[in-house]
């Protein structure tokens, strides 16, 4: 088909993706950055980022695109130059203006599916973040609090005031 541009593939249609705006990027960098910090030092993985595509069917095949994602070398030894087939332990999604809180819930279904250990829902607008530890089980954590990783990244503790650095946007109360 040739480029198509940012997408996902779901149940053989192709979702076009928007481009992001400057509020989500540096959310995005933030969370990328606070990962790296701590899982480069200990070779722990690889930190991905910029809609990662990650296989989460196949026999028609649907791939999700990630904001972040978190997979390590007991997954895998090497980052393949395609799509994800192994699922990374964390996998991030920064809510979007354009998303609908339908699709999240099915993509969180579908991560767990195929064994994503935790999932971050990050919301802009109330500067808050959702941790999944299963579709059904979610513990919300607001900008004073501190998220603690799971089990593969022992030791990881990152304040949700951090992610949200340098948001300035003016819809976003302080």
């Amino acid at each position: 088909m040739g480029d198509v541009g940012p997408c996902e593939l779901v149940d053989g249609r192709i979702i076009p993706l928007s481009p992001i705006g400057g509020e989500h990027g540096t959310i995005e960098a933030n969370i990328a950055y606070l990962l790296n910090s701590h899982i480069r030092p200990r070779s722990l993985g690889w930190v991905l980022t910029g809609e990662v595509g990650i296989y989460t069917r196949h026999d028609p095949d649907w791939v999700r695109a990630a904001d972040v994602a978190f997979i390590s070398k007991k997954q895998i030894d090497t980052i393949p130059s395609g799509f994800l087939d192994t699922p990374p332990e964390l996998v991030v999604e920064i809510v979007s203006q354009s998303d609908r809180w339908q699709d999240l819930r099915d993509k969180i279904d579908e991560y767990f599916l195929i064994g994503v250990q935790a999932l971050w829902i990050v919301e802009p607008k109330t500067r808050s973040i959702m941790v999944y530890s299963s579709p059904t089980t979610a513990t919300k954590y607001d900008k004073t609090e501190i998220v603690a990783a799971s089990e593969t990244l022992t030791g990881l503790e990152i304040s949700v005031a951090e992610i949200f650095r340098d948001v300035t946007t003016k819809d976003l109360t302080p």
